[in-house]
């Protein structure tokens, strides 16, 4: 089956950066486009980038110029490297992908990140 696995949320202090990554099983990766959503207390889920499998890349306002994600096929891991991280980045972060085959949107456990001094 399709899992998605975050890691490399944590504590930080504003201005500080972090290094998300998502490691994927159970899809074709090379084939599939992958994005990275967060979600604050008391708010929706919403974008925060994605990437195709051509590697075309789109983020959310709020964090463009900051934020950077990547993919590794051979490792078949996607990545998102903040920087200049805000207090308002503080949200659990979550890795996604869909098969537009089957019409199902898959989602990792998440990993949360805090970002305060």
């Amino acid at each position: 089956q399709v899992q998605l696995v975050e890691s490399g949320g944590g504590l930080v202090q504003p201005g500080g950066s972090l290094r998300l990554s998502c490691v994927a099983s159970g899809i074709v990766f090379r084939f599939a486009t992958l994005g990275w959503y967060r979600q604050a207390p008391g708010k929706q889920r919403e974008l925060v980038a994605g990437i195709t499998p051509g590697g075309n890349t789109n983020f959310a306002d709020s964090v463009k110029g900051r934020f950077t994600i990547s993919r590794d096929n051979a490792k078949n891991t996607v990545y998102l490297e903040m920087n200049s991280l805000k207090p308002e980045d503080t949200a659990v972060y979550y890795c996604h992908t869909r098969s537009d085959y089957l019409k199902i949107d898959y989602w990792g456990q998440g990993t949360q990140v805090t970002v305060s001094s």
